[in-house]
């Protein structure tokens, strides 16, 4: 049986509960008598006020698009085949391009590789390095502390990652997600 991450469990448990609550808020609604004044829901008065609303900063899917393909091309110049993963702030994946004549293990790799970089905002040549000090952080979950990851950065906060798998060293997959980001700066 395959073991669920904490992400997957406590976003499982979330939507279960948002469905109960709507589903209560339903009944109610349905059994409750009709008045003069219309009903606005909780919700909608929420809203207005955006005082719970989160900023949130991400990649279009074709920011996304143009980064991965940006990646994959500079892979096929170097006459590489490569697998190209673009992520958001959460790690979940936006683009996925596996390059013709790229290994089986390369787009599960790139997507890992862009995870970790996105989730520690640093490339993962550099997570690598810190292995050394912390080797538990390999155990993380989802990670893959190998280069060839790329955070993509807004006022210094990561909002997305390029990762590339492939290429016969980390440094090249490493400089091939670079130039996925290097496209978002043009």
């Amino acid at each position: 049986m395959k073991k669920t991450s904490v992400r997957t469990r406590v976003l499982t448990g979330t939507v279960a509960a948002a469905a109960l609550a709507a589903a209560t808020v339903g009944a109610v609604s349905a059994s409750a008598e009709s008045t003069d004044t219309p009903a606005v829901p909780a919700a909608a008065k929420a809203d207005t006020q955006n005082k719970n609303l989160a900023p949130s900063s991400g990649l279009t899917i074709d920011a996304a698009t143009r980064a991965a393909q940006a990646a994959l091309d500079a892979a096929t110049k170097a006459g590489q085949h490569v697998s190209v993963a673009v992520v958001d702030r959460d790690g979940v994946t936006r683009v996925l391009l596996k390059g013709d004549g790229a290994g089986p293990q390369a787009p599960v790799s790139a997507e890992r590789k862009a995870f970790t970089a996105v989730s520690w905002n640093a490339p993962t040549s550099e997570l690598a390095k810190r292995l050394a000090q912390a080797p538990n952080l390999k155990d993380i979950p989802g990670t893959l502390f190998l280069a060839g990851g790329a955070p993509i950065q807004s006022k210094g906060a990561p909002i997305a990652a390029v990762g590339v798998a492939g290429a016969p060293s980390g440094d090249l997959d490493e400089q091939f997600a670079q130039a996925g980001v290097a496209e978002l700066a043009k």
